[in-house]
C-alpha cells in the first residue's frame, strides 16, 4: 500500500489507520560489514558472521519504501544514540547486532527503550536471553520442551556430565550464524573435547555450550505475530485464531554442505545453490503430525522466553527420532533469497515487501502507530 501526505478514507487500508497518517520516517538500524573486511588477528574467524551487508540494507529499504514511507539507514554502533536524537524518527525498523559483549543484540532494542523510540521486534529480555543459549534451553527445560542433554564449560577442565556421551557437539553459547561451528565442533573423545572448549573459551571469550550431537534431520520454523496480531494486520487472513502466522517448514540437508552433516558457519555462508551450501527444501518433507507438533512446540518456545512477532526456531531429531530444540532467532535474517525466513515465506508465496511491511506494522502496532478505525 502506499501513502500519501493525506490519506483519504478510500485510500486507507479497511479497518486500519496509521499515525501519523503520513508517510512515516523509518529508521534501519544495523551493523554492516564490508566485503572487504579484513579479518584482525586477535578476533574468531568468522568474526562479524552475522552483520549485514549493504545490499541487504537497500533491498529492506526499498521494501519499506514500498509501503509510501521513508527511509533512512542508521549504522548501530557508538554514535547510534546521537544520530537518532538529530534524525527522530516514526519508527525503528531494528536488525542490529550489536557490537559485542553479553547480550547484545539487546544493546539497540535497550537504547531505544531509553530514548522512547518505537521499534520492530522482540524488546530487550528476549533478545538478551536468546542470545544465550544454555540460559534458554534451561527456560525451555524448565517448561517441559524438548531440550538435548547440555552443559555449559566455564574452564577446559570444567568435569564432564556423566550424562553426555560422545560424540558431542562444542560451539560458542553466545553466537549466532554459526559462528565457532565447523567441522571441528563435533568431537568424540575427551581430549577433542577439552581442545575444543579451550578454543572456544580463547577465541570467543565466552562460555562453550557443550550438547550431546544430534544426528537426525534439521529444520528451522519460522513463525509471526502475537494473540490478537490480525487486528493490526494488513493481510488478517494469515493469522490463526491464536494470533500466529507458521510458515512452511524449513529442511537443511547438510550432507552435501562444506562441512558434512553440520549446518556450519561456511555452509550457511554458501549462497543458495553454490558449492558447500546445504539443501533448503522448503516446505519440508515430513508427516502432518510432526509439522504440527514443530509449530505449536515453536511458538511455545517463542512466547517461553517472550520474543514478540517474529522469530525463527531451529530443531534436529535425535537418534531416535525425536525432535530437540537447538536455538531461536528473534532477530532472523532479512536476505530475500538467501535468509531461513525469507527462504519460507516465499515458498508460501509470500511477497518480500509484504514480509518486511509486516513485521513493520506488528511492530508499530505496539506502539499506537497502527489504529483500528
Amino acid at each position: 500500500m502506499s501513502l500519501s501526505d493525506d490519506v483519504s478514507e478510500q485510500d486507507k487500508p479497511p479497518g486500519l489507520r496509521l499515525k501519523p497518517p503520513k508517510p512515516w520516517l523509518v529508521a534501519l538500524l544495523a551493523n554492516v560489514k564490508e566485503h572487504d573486511w579484513v579479518q584482525p588477528p586477535d578476533l574468531p574467524p568468522d568474526f562479524g558472521a552475522d552483520y549485514d551487508y549493504i545490499e541487504t540494507i537497500d533491498t529492506i529499504r526499498a521494501a519499506i519504501e514500498s509501503g509510501g514511507h521513508k527511509t533512512v539507514f542508521l549504522q548501530a554502533d557508538s554514535h547510534l544514540p546521537y544520530a537518532l536524537q538529530e534524525v527522530h524518527p516514526d519508527i525503528c525498523f531494528n536488525i542490529a547486532e550489536g557490537l559485542g559483549g553479553d547480550a547484545r543484540e539487546a544493546q539497540t532494542p535497550a537504547l531505544l527503550e531509553m530514548l522512547g523510540i518505537p521499534y520492530t521486534g522482540s524488546r530487550v529480555l528476549a533478545n538478551a536471553i536468546a542470545l544465550d543459549k544454555p540460559l534458554t534451553k534451561r527456560i525451555w527445560r524448565e517448561r517441559g520442551l524438548p531440550v538435548g542433554p547440555f552443559q555449559e564449560f566455564f574452564s577446559p577442565n570444567d568435569p564432564l556430565d556423566p550424562q553426555l556421551e560422545f560424540p558431542l557437539f562444542v560451539k560458542p553459547a553466545r553466537e549466532g550464524t554459526g559462528m565457532g561451528v565447523d567441522s571441528k565442533a563435533k568431537v568424540h573423545s575427551e581430549a577433542e573435547l577439552r581442545e575444543r572448549v579451550e578454543y572456544v573459551l580463547k577465541f570467543y571469550k565466552q562460555p562453550a555450550l557443550v550438547e550431546t550431537f544430534l544426528p537426525g534431520r534439521e529444520f528451522t520454523v519460522g513463525q509471526l505475530g502475537r494473540p490478537g496480531a490480525a487486528r493490526y494486520s494488513f493481510h488478517p487472513e494469515w493469522y490463526a485464531e491464536d494470533g500466529f502466522h507458521r510458515l512452511p517448514i524449513l529442511e537443511l540437508d547438510s550432507r552435501r554442505a562444506a562441512t558434512p552433516g553440520i549446518y556450519s558457519h561456511a555452509a550457511k555462508a554458501a549462497m543458495v545453490g553454490t558449492d558447500g551450501a546445504p539443501l533448503y527444501l522448503c516446505p519440508a518433507d515430513i508427516e502432518p503430525d510432526l509439522a504440527d507438533y514443530l509449530h505449536r512446540v515453536a511458538i511455545q518456545a517463542h512466547q517461553a522466553i517472550g520474543a514478540l512477532d517474529v522469530s525463527r526456531v531451529d530443531f534436529r531429531l535425535d537418534a531416535h527420532g525425536q525432535p530437540c530444540m537447538l536455538e531461536i532467532n528473534p532477530l532472523p535474517g532479512l536476505t530475500p533469497g538467501y535468509s531461513d525466513l525469507c527462504i519460507q515465506a516465499a515458498a508460501e508465496g509470500i511477497a518480500y515487501e509484504d514480509l518486511i511491511l509486516e513485521i513493520l506494522y506488528l511492530g508499530a502496532s505496539r506502539w499506537g502507530l497502527v489504529e483500528l478505525t
